[in-house]
């Protein structure tokens, strides 16, 4: 049997008096990758309880969204919670506090990879150190119906797409909303109606859409008189609405309202004529012309804030500042 060089009680005699550091140059002196990318995971709330996100339910009622910011104390003090494990001396105290600003800088670079490894991308660090971070919390039938819904922040407030132009204008359009697009840091569902999503910095819109790959044909209910049909709005050979049309009523077929008549419909458009529509010469500019845009609703801060300021229902401290307040409270505290 080999003995051991030294033994377990003189190996912690020896740890408790050397007072020779590690020095942070040294690369065993950084956390692990696996520890860092933990302590990543906490600072975008990955392994939280929900019940510490919205301690009552009330706070998230059915068909609502909050909006938040990220308090980047708490989370600091999740992180000093979570590395308290090994410290079991004054000697891993004093370690911690001499490299708390490392460690807090290697994950600020570290947060904004996490979404990149879970989806399989090239992470794309960044060396700016860590902003605001904002977010929200989506309860909705939305949610539980498109759960890889898209979502995406903005700094500033992008127009809708344009609707004419052509291609040049869309494209153009793109450009520019992809230049103020924020980083999202997450995206997941906890629960099936439930949706939490975290920006790295404060978004001036915030869109979520229908997925594109739920890409379908539809068309829209509307009513004519006392009778209820289907509607088809006419569309460009971009594929975008055409304002300032009337939109083509979608026969039927006589022996079942519930069953389109294609055949008719796509004859309807043909008679039309329209030069602004696809020409249908086929089955594609006719697949063009039935084609539901994904649905997209937007959350914008567009208004103004209300003449006067904001007026709380409670004036504390034009209360604090009363006289007679001020020597009844010191009567009872000396």
């Amino acid at each position: 049997m080999r003995l051991p060089t030294i033994t377990g009680a003189a190996a912690l005699a020896e740890r408790m008096t050397a007072k020779a550091q590690v020095d942070a140059s040294i690369p065993e002196a950084a956390p692990p990758s696996y520890l860092q990318l933990f302590l990543a995971h906490l600072r975008l709330l990955i392994g939280v309880p929900f019940e510490y996100l919205v301690p009552d339910a009330r706070l998230l009622p059915d068909e609502s969204i909050r909006f938040f910011y990220l308090d980047r104390s708490w989370t600091d003090r999740l992180i000093d919670g979570a590395l308290a494990v090994g410290k079991i001396g004054s000697r891993e105290q004093a370690h911690h506090q001499a490299h708390a600003a490392d460690v807090q800088a290697a994950l600020d670079q570290t947060e904004r990879t996490v979404r990149d490894l879970q989806t399989n991308r090239p992470p794309a660090p960044s060396t700016a150190a860590a902003g605001t971070i904002t977010g929200f919390l989506l309860r909705s039938a939305a949610v539980s119906g498109w759960p890889t819904m898209d979502v995406r922040a903005f700094s500033q407030v992008v127009p809708p797409p344009p609707t004419t132009g052509g291609d040049a204008a869309l494209a153009a359009w793109r450009s520019s909303a992809d230049a103020v697009q924020l980083r999202t840091l997450r995206l997941e569902l906890l629960s099936p109606a439930v949706l939490l999503a975290l920006f790295d910095g404060v978004p001036q819109l915030v869109w979520c859409e229908e997925p594109h790959h739920a890409l379908q044909f539809s068309f829209r209910p509307a009513r004519v008189g006392l009778l209820s049909v289907l509607q088809l709005d006419r569309r460009t050979p971009t594929g975008a609405g055409e304002p300032g049309t009337a939109a083509v009523t979608v026969p039927v077929r006589a022996a079942n309202s519930r069953v389109i008549a294609v055949q008719e419909l796509r004859n309807r458009l043909h008679r039309l004529n329209d030069p602004q529509m696809a020409a249908q010469t086929g089955s594609a500019a006719f697949a063009l012309e039935c084609m539901s845009h994904p649905w997209r609703q937007r959350f914008e801060n567009a208004g103004a804030a209300p003449a006067g300021g904001f007026v709380a229902s409670h004036a504390v401290a034009q209360r604090a500042t009363d006289p007679d307040l001020q020597q009844a409270m010191r009567t009872l505290v000396p």
